[in-house]
């Protein structure tokens, strides 16, 4: 048995316990993927008794990731409970390629969940599992189970159990209120990290997903702050004179990359954190900002305006040698690099406005992804197959996501004042 109570879930969970409770996020799926694999996600048996609907979220889950289209449950004929009660010439008939049963039932330690997957075609189980979580953890628990469904039919690890950080705002002028949340990245079971009254920008995700970095103006100026999550703690690493923006931990963790305006035109620096030792890493009389580490560690891509307009380039942190990467277009920043380090996701300009794009960075093929025509802020799941940004919905900031392929797409606005600035966490064990 998998007691996720005494895995990740519960330890997860006790780190936040200090964190305010803040207002959800709520997903619309506005476009799915025509080559989705149809799969059928039967209401879990004795489940309507519990607080979360467990077979809902993992539908959900695996619809957002444009992988696979979920049945609707009016056209379910048959409610199987066991891979023993499923009878596959039903689902075959309704062209399901993957069918997800399960049961549930409340036990002294918690709630039981039994779930297995089953491939429709080769009329055979793929996965079974039991998992047992809290009351609270049940959101957790579908989450982990649509991991592993997600992972057993592509061979790509699931990124449902991941958070997502991001900061909003009510308000206007004087009155106007910032908050840094972070939430499932399904935008559910949102905490609030940070309070203010100035401007928040800029969240980062250390290696581990125990810290935040980000940068505040609450003394007027912006400077660059480390908090731990689950202390709270924080710590002030810059406060120059002039601009202090876009941290970027390096993979390891040790280190920051940033941009700084301390010694005239904004450049790129390196913060080594235990020592505070800073390194001058580009020098070049255009606004070199937004950095982004490769996955090696071995380099940085940037945003730089020295050929006259944004455009990404990457810098060796071993020979300093520099090189141009976007060549389309205008307009191209915030480059984010996919986990397997082949990959760029960036904001470009082109007919349409500003959109997520994805550049291959072995043929410089660059692709739209988006239709919104002011995206901006792209950030990537650490399994490299979403990426969400900030766009507008009438006249509201709210987040978006699309899948790596373009093909499907979801929102997430707030109930109430605009959503920016999203950073996808890493893996969480």
């Amino acid at each position: 048995m998998n007691v996720l109570k005494t895995t990740w879930l519960a330890a997860v969970l006790l780190a936040w316990t200090s964190l305010a409770q803040a207002a959800d996020l709520t997903i619309e799926i506005t476009r799915g993927s025509d080559r989705a694999t149809p799969i059928a996600v039967v209401p879990f048996a004795d489940g309507e008794s519990l607080p979360q609907d467990i077979a809902r979220i993992v539908a959900d889950d695996l619809e957002r990731s444009g992988y696979f289209e979920p049945l609707a449950r009016e056209a379910m004929f048959d409610r199987p409970a066991s891979s023993e009660e499923v009878r596959f010439g039903e689902w075959s008939a309704l062209d399901v390629r993957y069918l997800v049963v399960g049961r549930v039932s409340r036990e002294a330690d918690g709630v039981r969940i039994a779930y297995e997957l089953m491939d429709v075609s080769g009329q055979r189980r793929l996965l079974g599992e039991t998992v047992t979580a809290g009351g609270d953890e049940l959101r957790g628990a579908a989450h982990y189970i649509s991991d592993q469904v997600f992972e057993a039919i592509t061979d790509i690890r699931g990124a449902f159990s991941t958070r997502i950080a991001y900061v909003t705002s009510r308000g206007i002028g004087d009155s106007a209120a910032y908050a840094l949340h972070i939430a499932d990245a399904d935008g559910r079971n949102s905490q609030q990290v940070l309070a203010s009254d100035q401007p928040i920008m800029s969240p980062a995700w250390s290696p581990d997903g125990t810290k935040l970095a980000y940068v505040s103006f609450e003394t007027e100026r912006p400077a660059i702050y480390v908090q731990e999550l689950a202390s709270g703690r924080r710590a002030k690493v810059t406060a120059f004179e002039g601009l202090n923006s876009a941290p970027a931990w390096s993979p390891d963790g040790r280190r920051l990359a940033m941009s700084l305006s301390k010694d005239g035109q904004p450049d790129i620096y390196l913060m080594t954190l235990d020592s505070r030792e800073l390194r001058r890493v580009t020098r070049n009389p255009g606004i070199d900002t937004e950095p982004a580490w490769a996955p090696d560690g071995r380099s940085l891509l940037f945003t730089s305006d020295r050929s006259g307009g944004p455009q990404i380039y990457r810098h060796d942190l071993r020979s300093g040698e520099e090189e141009r990467l976007t060549f389309t277009g205008s307009y191209n920043a915030r480059a984010r690099v996919a986990p397997d380090g082949e990959t760029i996701f960036l904001i470009h300009r082109g007919g349409n406005g500003f959109q997520v794009a994805r550049q291959d960075l072995a043929n410089d093929r660059l692709v739209t992804l988006t239709q919104t025509g002011n995206a901006e802020s792209p950030s990537v799941a650490p399994n490299g197959t979403m990426v969400i940004f900030a766009t507008q919905q009438g006249g509201n900031g709210v987040l978006g996501g699309v899948s790596a392929d373009g093909r499907a797409s979801f929102r997430l606005p707030a109930a109430q004042g605009d959503v920016r600035e999203p950073a996808w966490s890493p893996f969480l064990q």
